[in-house]
């Protein structure tokens, strides 16, 4: 006959007193302790003036319980932050009197926090976060959150138009700096989609330092930009795209060459990849990538190549915020500034949950943040939440419960994949890839060749023919209206011969684009735009 037995637990709480206990984000109070919350809300203003059930101080606390539990209600927030508190004398809110609150808080406190917070989270021997002392760190646009359609936030975001239509929902860009080696946010700003990539990440230039090697993508090579970034004293590797082809002015052993581009000397690297699937697939493409890493002793081209692919580590970013946090949901609030105040509360959840993470494998020596799974971080964070655990903790625990986690559930060592690269939507502003050779399905790479592709040994330039003095009552001439070498009908294939032909017969002539143009028979219907 078996026997049953009734254990009771029982653990200790500590938490803020009286109507401050409701005011706390489980374990993760630790990293965002009562002290911090009340300095952000003394500098921003926003200490209540009288003492309430609901001090500014539970608001703060309260917003960010939303932004890690984006599927649950107001109320439902408020019933998982005093679950832990049973026996607890705490007082009841409606969702009228939480919804006020938030109003009162305002979005200033959340983003004085997450300007304390941000930043690189890695110590120098951290793995996979350096390459040759230089911090890696990427910048990049994120343009797929949507916010509630309601007028107001029409009025400030705007809708994407499409090819066929415009978008369902209005939408914000999100762009970020982020340390390739651990993900954590270093600055961000977001707003309208109209401005561009280009102009917010001007805005975040200033975080750059001394030190940094920022990997771009394409879209990131303008001269102004780039200048900016070597200003900072921050090295850079950047895509650049296929339409620049820059001068040749040094070619160097390892098949690179350096070029003037702008005001600054680059040395650019040019490379055909080929990516063999293990399903037998096979992918190519070709490279063309600026750095300020001149030298190719220290720095091989097939080093920086492999390098640059930790760009993508910024994806990654996005996808556990617009994924793992959001679950691809719409934003909650309904009007501008809840929209702001609900991204920086989301910002600093994601900042928090990536410092935990880094902690916990810097606490095991040699580990490599890329091997903590986010989405482990953040359901141990939510239980804690709920039970109200290591609020505040008597002995110094830089593990916790929700690093322990994090290192009992490590991922393998990353696999290196590829995927179809195309659009899904039907109305996309984007054209469909539908003639990829890239497989459907994520497809382990069995072997990747890199090609450098050499430049042709640049040859001096001839010395310009002097130009013949012309008297200033010579009246200009029109070209003739058909050279002799044009054929009658269709576009020749040695166009740029035939011009330089015509412009040798008068060498004095002050050729203007559109007189060649005219000579040729091009009107703006066949491309006079793209001849000038």
């Amino acid at each position: 006959m078996s026997k049953s037995a009734t254990v009771t637990l029982s653990r200790a709480i500590t938490v803020a007193e009286g109507v401050f206990a409701p005011g706390h984000l489980g374990e993760l109070t630790q990293v965002v302790p009562f002290e911090l919350v009340d300095a952000v809300l003394a500098e921003t203003g926003t200490v209540q003036r009288r003492l309430r059930d609901l001090p500014s101080r539970v608001g703060v606390y309260v917003v960010l319980a939303m932004a890690m539990f984006e599927t649950v209600g107001v109320a439902g927030v408020w019933s998982k932050l005093t679950a832990g508190l049973s026996g607890y004398p705490v007082s009841s809110a409606s969702e009228k009197a939480l919804r006020d609150l938030r109003r009162r808080v305002g979005p200033a406190p959340l983003k004085a926090l997450f300007d304390v917070l941000a930043g690189p989270l890695a110590q120098p021997h951290t793995p996979g976060v350096r390459y040759r002392g230089l911090r890696t760190v990427a910048f990049d646009g994120c343009s797929s959150i949507k916010v509630p359609d309601a007028e107001r936030n029409r009025g400030r975001f705007g809708k994407i138009k499409y090819r066929l239509g415009f978008a369902g929902y209005p939408a914000l860009m999100l762009m970020a700096l982020v340390e390739t080696g651990t993900r954590g946010v270093i600055g961000a700003v977001f707003g309208p989609t109209a401005p561009g990539e280009r102009a917010y990440a001007a805005k975040l230039l200033h975080h750059l330092r001394a030190g940094m090697l920022i990997l771009n993508d394409r879209g990131f090579d303008g001269n102004d930009l780039l200048e900016e970034i070597v200003a900072t004293g921050a090295h850079f590797l950047v895509r650049a795209k296929a339409s620049r082809r820059p001068a040749v002015a040094a070619v160097l052993p390892d098949g690179s060459y350096l070029a003037r581009i702008g005001g600054l000397t680059l040395r650019v690297i040019e490379a055909k990849v080929t990516v063999t699937g293990a399903d037998g697939s096979v992918v190519t493409g070709v490279y063309r990538l600026l750095t300020t890493l001149t030298c190719h002793r220290t720095d091989p081209a097939p080093v920086l190549i492999d390098l640059y692919r930790e760009r993508w580590e910024v994806e990654s970013a996005f996808f556990a915020f617009r994924h793992t946090i959001l679950r691809g949901r719409v934003l909650r609030s309904k009007d501008p500034v809840g929209i702001e105040q609900e991204m920086w509360a989301l910002l600093v959840l994601y900042q928090v949950l990536r410092t935990v993470m880094v902690d916990a494998a810097e606490c095991a020596p040699g580990t490599d943040p890329d091997r903590c799974g986010f989405t482990i971080a953040l359901q141990a964070a939510r239980e804690s939440v709920v039970t109200a655990a290591n609020i505040v903790t008597p002995d110094v625990d830089l593990v916790g419960d929700i690093g322990r986690a994090v290192l009992a559930g490590l991922l393998p060592a990353r696999r290196h994949r590829f995927s179809a690269r195309k659009v899904k939507s039907p109305i996309s502003r984007y054209h469909a890839h539908t003639d990829t050779n890239r497989p459907l399905t994520s497809t382990t790479v069995a072997a990747v060749e890199v090609v450098i592709r050499e430049p042709p040994t640049p040859t001096p330039r001839p010395p310009r023919k002097p130009k013949p003095q012309r008297s200033p009552r010579t009246r200009r001439t029109q070209p003739t209206r058909r050279p002799a070498t044009r054929p009658a009908s269709g576009r020749p294939p040695g166009r740029r011969a035939a011009v330089l032909q015509l412009m040798g017969t008068r060498p004095g002539q002050p050729w203007r684009a559109r007189d060649l143009a005219r000579a040729f028979d091009i009107t703006e219907e066949t491309g006079l735009n793209s001849f000038c």
